[in-house]
């Protein structure tokens, strides 16, 4: 009989946000505040009514204890069955059929899924860890490497707003600290819609801020949201949006067109009939315009289900893989299956206020 009580003790904290790009399971997700210091935005829901915190540096250094506290275990357990350490299905079985309650344990399944998986990425949570003093994430992050040398990329989110502020040689430290990647919700490059949907940042400061963090040698993931503008402002989101990205130049650009959600501004505007969403079609004359004058060497991507674009046989219009689009030698793949999807009735499309029902349910 294997003994795996005291694995069931083992526990820490893991909030529920990641980019799909982390993969459903693929990262290790460590928690270094929680929740979003701004949480502002018109159109997100993700943090209402709840406090940011930023948590203590020996509390999260706890957490990573205690993951590598799990993983060191899980390994034992795998050489007591003769799978050499590995983190195998027949490993998770007789872990689970000997302690049941550690379906139960969020932390737990996330290091198994984790380990299953390569134990290669980390991402830390919540909303913007950039927000932390440098000193303290630097530590943080040299700490979470040093525990698991297996990890080769390391990820979070960030503002616009906190990278334009910070200093270069802080953000050049983090860097070289072992932090790789960041996402960074642009979400429009059009400076009215910016205020209207109360990010907090102009265009300019998008602008600065990304080439701040590239300088800062930091692989750039930006988002933008296809309809921010509804059918009033959607030529000035789409060109502007494509200025502000193409003078970036991130490595990534990742298409969430908008679905209104439930419980925000955004969600009341579209409600009342102030927000005039678009049609599948007039989406795609959107997007088009945005891709014909974007001009970068990175990757648009839309490795997400609000890309709700079909093609003739139901499948999604674009591929979800979290690599997308080569650009500038694939921008006319691009084009060609947007032409393809404008080609197609709308109704084989699935319309937003289908994924808007979905989202309230």
């Amino acid at each position: 009989m294997i003994d795996t009580a005291k694995l069931s003790r083992f526990s820490f904290k893991v909030g529920k946000y990641r980019p799909p790009s982390e993969g459903a399971a693929a990262s290790l997700l460590i928690q270094v505040t929680e929740n979003c210091p701004w949480n502002r935005c018109a159109f997100c829901c993700l943090y209402r009514n709840h406090k940011f915190v930023y948590r203590p540096v020996a509390e999260v250094k706890k957490d990573i204890d205690q993951v590598k506290a799990v993983c060191d275990e899980l390994k034992k357990i795998s050489s007591q069955l003769g799978r050499g350490g590995r983190v195998t299905p027949e490993v998770i079985a007789a872990l689970r059929k000997n302690d049941p309650s550690l379906s139960l344990n969020p932390g737990f399944i996330t290091i198994v899924h984790w380990l299953y998986t390569g134990g290669k990425t980390a991402f830390l949570q919540d909303s913007n860890s950039l927000i932390m003093r440098p000193p303290e994430l630097i530590d943080l992050v040299k700490y979470l490497r040093k525990a698991f040398p297996s990890i080769e990329r390391v990820t979070s989110y960030a503002r616009s707003h906190t990278l334009y502020h910070k200093k270069l040689e802080d953000l050049k430290a983090i860097r070289a600290a072992g932090l790789d990647r960041l996402h960074v919700g642009l979400e429009t490059g059009d400076d009215q819609l910016l205020q209207k949907i109360k990010k907090g940042v102009t265009a300019d400061q998008h602008i600065q801020a990304g080439l701040k963090a590239k300088e800062a040698g930091f692989e750039l993931s930006e988002y933008f949201m296809t309809d921010l503008g509804g059918r009033n402002r959607w030529r000035p989101h789409a060109l502007n949006t494509a200025r502000v990205l193409s003078e970036i130049n991130p490595h990534y650009v990742r298409s969430r067109p908008l679905v209104p959600i439930c419980g925000t501004p955004l969600f009341e505007e579209y409600a009342a009939g102030a927000l005039r969403l678009s049609s599948p079609h007039e989406r795609l004359h959107e997007l088009r315009l945005m891709v014909q004058n974007l001009n970068f060497s990175g990757r648009l991507v839309f490795d997400h289900s609000m890309n709700s674009w079909c093609n003739q046989n139901r499948r999604p219009l674009f591929s979800l893989d979290h690599e997308g689009y080569q650009f500038p030698q694939q921008k006319d793949k691009v084009i060609e299956l947007i032409e393809l999807g404008l080609g197609l009735e709308e109704s084989r499309h699935i319309h937003v206020e289908e994924l808007i029902k979905y989202s309230t349910l």
